[in-house]
């Protein structure tokens, strides 16, 4: 794993909002500590910085039963990308069986990729795993076999589908992440809506890196203009706090986006 460039934000992320007025706006019980945002942020890490950010009841934002994968290929891999980042949610909540029910659904999807055969007996491992509560060995091998799927897909000269999936994947994690914001009182965890300062850019560019052809299909046309509505939002987070109202507007576009992306 490559060495991670890390930014302590001092006084819970100041460069965004002033930590000085949120003190009172806490919860009883709830400890203020400072926030490090990573550069390079992998969805466990990000996930990790959330829940000890926030009061997250991981299990209330468990995604409901994936549709039939579709014909179209690369709505299947935005849909694959959403429940890799849901095995990363499940990861937190310790939830045995939904992790197993989640696995099942990736394995369906990579069939329909063309790489189910190749994942499944890694995938049915991890299920065991879960089962066992081998949580810790887990959360590494959840990320190693989502470099496979990659690594396989780009085998197969399919690198728009490996964009698909990431894209997939970060957009269900700031949709997590902003359901969990816009329910946590308080200025000094909304800058952790959209990620750390490079989330947003580095989505954007990994979606510039599509196909022209691909990225003219009307789903992808709009997660285009999701990324740089929710980015002009955000722009000048660094500088000027960042209001519930924006979180807000984020969560909600991310909501309708994912659902856009669910529907049949």
């Amino acid at each position: 794993m490559s060495i991670k460039r890390v930014t302590l934000i001092a006084a819970l992320l100041a460069a965004i909002c002033p930590a000085h007025s949120q003190e009172a706006a806490k919860p009883p019980g709830f400890t203020v500590e400072p926030i490090i945002v990573f550069e390079d942020q992998s969805p466990a890490d990000f996930l990790d910085l959330v829940g000890k950010s926030t009061k997250a009841r991981w299990r209330l934002l468990f995604r409901p039963q994936p549709p039939t994968p579709p014909t179209d290929r690369a709505r299947a891999a935005l849909i694959l990308g959403s429940l890799i980042g849901e095995s990363f949610l499940i990861w937190q909540a310790s939830d045995s069986q939904q992790f197993r029910n989640n696995n099942q659904d990736i394995v369906t999807y990579c069939r329909m990729l063309g790489v189910g055969e190749k994942l499944m007996p890694r995938l049915m491992a991890q299920g065991k795993m879960s089962e066992a509560s081998q949580w810790k060995e887990l959360r590494q091998e959840i990320h190693d076999s989502h470099e496979e799927l990659l690594r396989l897909l780009r085998a197969l000269k399919d690198d728009d589908l490996t964009l698909l999936i990431d894209t997939g994947l970060w957009l269900r994690m700031l949709e997590i992440a902003s359901t969990v914001i816009t329910d946590t009182p308080g200025a000094d965890v909304r800058g952790l809506c959209v990620g750390s300062p490079s989330t947003l850019q580095d989505m954007r560019d990994r979606f510039a890196r599509i196909t022209a052809k691909q990225r003219e299909e009307a789903l992808l046309k709009n997660i285009h203009k999701t990324l740089e509505e929710i980015s002009a939002t955000w722009k000048d987070a660094a500088t000027i706090p960042p209001t519930q109202a924006a979180v807000a507007k984020t969560n909600e576009s991310l909501k309708a986006l994912m659902q856009s992306v669910m529907e049949k």
